[in-house]
């Protein structure tokens, strides 16, 4: 198998046809919540045993990259029934590009200056949000909360502690009607550093 390497991307030569291998970033849902504690050597092993190249950790928060010349919604259903095999219990996984952890680390969906203690959260969601679903995430805006969807991603600027927001996770999954897992976007700037599109 030839391997070459152009625009950070690894092209696989194949008998009849050119393959190209993405770098993804997961990002799992609540995987070490409500008692669960899962070692991320251990959520290594899980994805190199599904077959994916380059796995690595990132902060131990549910983050894993990887390579794969597979299409992301195909490797999301894998990677959940490979975690539920392993784990026991469900773990939604949303996939992301490195090119679209770029994009996400870039945007400026407020254009305001960060107020002191404040904090942006980004929301990853497997479907874009229906104009219903983006009138009701709307409506949640408080004083210190103001929210944002581009694409399949829901901006929070919290401008106190999430903790002492009437907005959660939760909320935002019921409103939305679908899954979300939130990362704070200094981690997804740090990813975005260290993974570049």
């Amino acid at each position: 198998m030839l391997l070459a390497l152009r625009l950070g991307e690894h092209f696989f030569i194949h008998p009849n046809r050119l393959m190209t291998s993405r770098r993804y970033v997961a990002f799992l849902r609540a995987i070490n919540v409500g008692g669960r504690v899962v070692k991320m050597t251990a959520l290594k092993k899980v994805f190199e045993g599904l077959k994916l190249a380059e796995v690595e950790t990132f902060i131990a928060s549910g983050n894993v990259i990887f390579s794969s010349a597979a299409e992301a919604a195909r490797l999301e259903a894998v990677i959940e029934a490979g975690l539920r095999k392993a784990l026991g219990y469900e773990v939604v996984t949303f996939l992301r590009t490195t090119k679209e952890i770029a994009a996400v680390a870039e945007l400026d969906p407020f254009g305001v200056p960060m107020p002191p203690g404040g904090r942006i959260y980004v929301g990853f969601l497997r479907e874009r949000p229906s104009a219903a679903g983006r009138r009701k995430i709307a409506d949640l805006a408080t004083p210190t909360d103001t929210l944002a969807i581009e694409g399949r991603e829901l901006y929070w600027l919290c401008a106190t502690t999430s903790m002492e927001s009437i907005v959660s996770g939760a909320t935002l999954e019921k409103v939305l009607g679908q899954p979300a897992t939130l990362r704070n976007i200094n981690t997804v700037r740090r990813l975005a550093a260290k993974y570049p599109g």
